[in-house]
């Protein structure tokens, strides 16, 4: 296939691609055709695409297909690209390793970088408690593990997440997981000794305060599954595949309350709210609360895959030499992406960022809402926002206004992402390097298509 001409790398957060919506051909153009018809042929059906584009480069607040179309992304890879897409300080890093070496197995033969990336982890996650890091490939894998270390710590074997969550498609994620299709249908049986509690969802909570709804999830763990029982509560202080549910003030506290009175273990799912993506290093941190140990992935290395598990030293500690680990674990090329990243974080304002993204997104999404009663919801924090569509009749979840709005977005050259256990919210992920500009224009291509619906 051939690939349209591209501008150089540039600086401070990705390719000097131009920074606009352009639309060549019709999405998808005649290029991207070319490939998606090879993937029918390659791929496994089961491996799903959201937008039907080929693409050849990525920046800024842009992704650029093989027909030439410039398309806005409010995806950022699931929010993984929070640094941008080709952030010149990982390329670097990366291509300085890469003429260095690119695999000896750590837990063969050690390399300074992960054990630089586990101090950063340790130094930035909250808490100012000894803790210890180990270092993974996917987010969930890095849950597996976390879960796995929370049973060998307590000598317990049960594990309690909540509703709409979603923790990844390994069978014990799976189990985690609470939406049916795609993640679960037909793929079990699924791991044992895994439990389920009502969330905070203040939209859907007849007027619940978060303690009232914390007291509800304790008294379902206590009397179906037993705190003598329980090793470890997972959640995600913002749910992210299952519609970006902010829980009600005082939930998440409330529960590790409970959760440190009986010696459970409390897990935060930080993948995809984790590195800056909330406006604050990590979502938990809004909440004034501190894990025991945090799972982090996505945005931590640019786009290498790469994720983690930091917790205190006792409980990461408790494993015995050789029980965590794996082949491609901690990654040198990976590790230094990380390296890269945060410093990108830190020293490029990208956190800061993020909030004012928030404060676009917020601020606008609200008033479309205003206009529209179809948009039930406006929720998020920092730049990852999202409205929940329903009925404006009854209030229930409308996904085929959700469906025909993503296409619309696609087709007009800007990426969008729909999510929730009912299939009815689009949420906004911008890669923290986006400009105000394409920001405002991808959120008028969702207002038109709303019009249009």
């Amino acid at each position: 296939m051939t690939i349209v001409d591209l501008p150089a790398t540039g600086t401070a957060g990705g390719p000097a691609l131009p920074q606009e919506r352009r639309l060549v051909t019709a999405i998808p153009g005649p290029r991207s055709q070319e490939l998606l018809a090879r993937k029918a042929e390659a791929v496994a059906k089961g491996v799903g695409t959201t937008i039907p584009v080929s693409v050849v480069a990525a920046g800024g607040g842009v992704i650029v297909d093989a027909d030439g179309n410039s398309i806005i992304d409010l995806g950022s890879g699931i929010a993984v690209t929070g640094v941008g897409n080709s952030n010149p300080r990982v390329v670097e890093a990366v291509t300085a390793q890469l003429n260095a070496f690119t695999h000896t197995c750590f837990t063969v033969a050690p390399y300074e970088s992960y054990v630089a990336v586990a101090e950063q982890l340790n130094a930035l996650t909250p808490g100012d408690h000894p803790k210890r890091s180990a270092l993974f490939n996917s987010g969930a894998e890095a849950v597996e593990n976390a879960v796995k270390i929370a049973r060998h710590f307590t000598k317990r074997q049960a594990v309690v997440a909540f509703d709409h969550a979603y923790h990844g498609r390994t069978n014990l994620t799976m189990g985690l997981t609470a939406k049916n299709i795609p993640y679960k249908s037909g793929f079990g049986p699924f791991a044992p000794e895994v439990y389920r509690a009502s969330l905070s969802y203040p939209l859907r909570d007849g007027g619940l305060s978060g303690r009232e709804a914390a007291d509800r999830a304790i008294s379902q763990i206590e009397k179906q599954v037993g705190a003598e029982n329980l090793a470890a509560i997972i959640i995600e202080p913002i749910q992210g595949e299952g519609g970006f549910i902010v829980p009600a003030p005082g939930f998440l506290p409330a529960l590790l309350e409970w959760a440190r009175a009986n010696d459970v273990v409390f897990i935060a799912d930080e993948v995809q709210t984790g590195f800056g993506r909330t406006g604050a290093w990590f979502a938990s941190e809004h909440e004034g609360i501190v894990p025991d140990v945090i799972v982090t992935a996505k945005g931590i290395a640019g786009g290498l895959p790469l994720s983690a598990v930091t917790g205190r030293a006792e409980i990461m500690d408790s494993a015995m030499a050789g029980g965590l680990g794996g082949t491609y674990a901690g990654n040198p090329l990976a590790c230094v992406a990380a390296l890269a990243a945060i410093e990108s974080y830190e020293q490029d304002g990208l956190i800061e960022r993020a909030k004012e993204i928030g404060t676009i997104l917020i601020g606008r999404l609200n008033a479309l809402r205003t206009a529209d009663p179809r948009i039930g919801d406006v929720r998020g924090r920092g730049a990852m926002v999202a409205i929940e569509l329903v009925d404006p009749a009854t209030g229930a979840p409308d996904a085929a206004l959700a469906n025909r709005l993503a296409a619309y977005a696609h087709a007009e050259g800007v990426l969008v992402l729909t999510c929730g256990t009912y299939g009815n919210v689009i949420r906004c992920l911008p890669p923290l390097t986006i400009s105000d500009a394409l920001l405002v224009e991808g959120l008028e291509v969702l207002r038109e298509g709303l019009r249009r619906a």
